[in-house]
């Protein structure tokens, strides 16, 4: 088996989970619709294969085997337009819970890293920017990633300027129940943000900013073998954005949020299917 046969059929088994849809057929019956599991499972395959919604479907209409997977054949496949309406339709808890799903085919550990990073949004027309107020260039991303299989298992994206430590109490406020200790950098440093951790049995492993000579007190207490693992979230980052893309396809900003959680449940496949 291939590996994107294998890529394949874990996405569309994640997908019926996501969507509950195991007993409803893939293509359409009678006028109906296409199954939303059958709509994720090839929207996986569009970042999958990093192509465009026209160049995704053209090249599946020539694998057989693969469309089977999702249980249509080749004649089956939808408009590239039917996949687009279906990206706005379907609401944004069920890409999150596809992405909790592709975390838990990872033998995750209980010590998590967070960091952030910025992806590029694809330049749109002056026509565009004008009419739509488009002036952010950039959606931070912050990622919540268990240090033992690089596995991401939080996501969060904004076009605004939060500050790091009010993202990074709301992604591990979410994944409390599922990490006992959480490392970050400087960037996180504030003394409210640890006490909430401990108050959520999270050990924090935030370094202070070093004003005064307690603060490097406070350093020296912290495991470094454990902080230094917390570089496998910038490890993560760089994978995604070499073999998925640096830059969000989607110009509308709830098309890019959906689309970096997707990005990230796909990574989560990929290297759950690495032979």
């Amino acid at each position: 088996m291939s590996k994107i046969s294998r890529f394949t059929s874990k996405a569309v088994t994640l997908a019926k989970n996501a969507v509950g849809g195991r007993g409803e057929a893939a293509a359409p019956e009678g006028g109906g619709g296409f199954a939303d599991y059958a709509v994720v499972s090839l929207h996986c395959l569009r970042i999958y294969l990093e192509k465009s919604y026209r160049d995704t479907l053209d090249l599946l209409s020539e694998m057989p085997q693969i469309v089977a997977e999702i249980g249509l054949e080749a004649g089956d496949l939808p408009h590239h337009s039917t996949l687009v309406k279906a990206f706005d339709r379907l609401e944004m808890e069920i890409w999150r819970v596809l992405l909790r799903l592709s975390a838990q085919l990872h033998d995750t550990a209980d010590h998590a890293a967070m960091d952030a990073t910025f992806f590029d949004r694809e330049t749109a027309s002056k026509h565009y920017c004008r009419r739509t107020n488009y002036r952010v260039q950039t959606l931070k991303t912050t990622a919540l990633v268990d240090t033992k299989t690089q596995a991401v298992l939080d996501v969060h994206c904004t076009t605004e300027k939060r500050h790091d430590t009010q993202i990074g109490w709301q992604l591990a406020l979410r994944n409390a129940g599922e990490i006992a200790s959480l490392a970050a950098d400087k960037g996180y440093d504030w003394q409210r943000l640890r006490e909430k951790l401990r108050e959520e049995d999270v050990r924090p492993l935030i370094k202070h900013r070093e004003f005064r000579p307690v603060d490097c007190a406070h350093n020296a207490r912290i495991d470094e073998s454990l902080y230094g693992q917390r570089a496998m979230s910038e490890a993560v980052f760089s994978t995604i954005k070499r073999t998925l893309g640096h830059a969000v396809r989607a110009r509308a900003w709830y098309r890019e949020f959906r689309e970096i959680v997707l990005m990230c449940a796909v990574y989560n496949i990929k290297r759950a299917v690495k032979p």
